[in-house]
């Protein structure tokens, strides 16, 4: 039994072979729509989700299973003072699989540590977000028919971002990336990413204070929204949170065939007229992320694929 807490959990040919097995999901739905009948899902939200949590229930329903679970941790026995250990022990006699989004960073990790059945890390704290990272390449994979040697930007809050941290460690393992980092000193990119994922690796990267500056040499363009939640004053909340908003005219700095990549909800920093932009790539990002969550359920359930008759790798 396998487990998706960090990126990392899974090799860079796993990754792969995920995304190859949601193109052909996506191309030929229809054959996957009974394989996880008789299975469940159990979606674990301690923290408030539209996309993500309504992306895995879609998901799991498209492959012909059922979903139980909680939206938030007002509605589940957290509030009786039940632990994270105690929760997934009860949820292993339910559910054959289980997706967990927690506001504390490595309450995933402790899930899988006391379940008996696969634990999906669905966001936790501003650490990772695994499964947020494979729809990112995938949709980048769509648009540039390759992930490597590209020019990667990412722009906004990039110290509580957890997308941006986990699809940096998964890209970092790509030969010829470049990545170019946006963002006021307040919200720098964590230390750590630095330190133990590029510079190790001798990835290029530079900080940079200008998205203006920086858009004429982004292949990738990933905003972020600034995030009020994480932050423990309003008054830093307020003062940062109009720092980067991309425009169409902006825009026309910028490569024609560059995408522009959100993990979503956006609040003001893309502006309405960037949607009907085709280097908006964000609304399929969201559709993206069904199909990968689906190859993902199965993978991680040991499911066969129907059309090629294979499990996308070993668990």
């Amino acid at each position: 039994m396998r487990h998706l807490i960090d990126p990392l959990d899974i090799t860079m040919e796993e990754s792969l072979r995920l995304m190859d097995l949601a193109d052909r999901i996506c191309q030929n739905p229809a054959a996957y729509q009974d394989v996880a009948a008789r299975k469940k899902l159990a979606t674990l939200f301690y923290e408030p989700s539209t996309r993500t949590r309504l992306s895995f229930e879609a998901a799991m329903l498209n492959l012909g299973g059922k979903v139980l679970g909680f939206p938030d941790a007002g509605v589940s026995s957290a509030t009786k003072g039940e632990t994270v250990a105690d929760t997934i022990r009860v949820i292993s006699c339910y559910a054959d699989i289980a997706a967990m989004r927690h506001p504390k960073e490595g309450a995933p990790l402790r899930a899988s540590r006391y379940s008996r059945i696969p634990v999906i890390n669905a966001g936790d704290g501003g650490h990772s977000h695994p499964t947020q990272t494979l729809l990112d390449m995938l949709t980048i994979r769509r648009r540039k028919g390759r992930l490597d040697h590209l020019t990667i930007g990412f722009c906004g809050d990039l110290k509580f971002g957890r997308t941006v941290h986990s699809l940096i460690k998964s890209l970092a393992r790509c030969e010829g990336m470049k990545f170019i980092l946006i963002s006021p000193e307040e919200l720098r990119v964590p230390d750590y990413i630095i330190h133990e994922f590029l510079e190790p690796k001798n990835i290029p990267y530079v900080e940079v204070r200008s998205l203006e500056d920086a858009l004429p040499d982004l292949d990738i363009l990933y905003m972020t929204r600034v995030q009020k939640e994480r932050f423990f004053n309003e008054e830093d909340y307020v003062r940062l949170k109009n720092s980067y908003i991309l425009t169409e005219s902006k825009l026309a700095l910028a490569q024609k065939d560059m995408a522009v990549l959100h993990p979503l909800p956006r609040v003001n920093e893309i502006t309405l007229d960037v949607d009907n932009d085709p280097r908006a790539a964000y609304f399929e990002q969201v559709q993206n992320g069904v199909y990968v969550r689906m190859a993902l359920i199965m993978t991680l359930l040991g499911l066969k694929d129907p059309i090629t008759g294979e499990v996308a790798f070993e668990c």
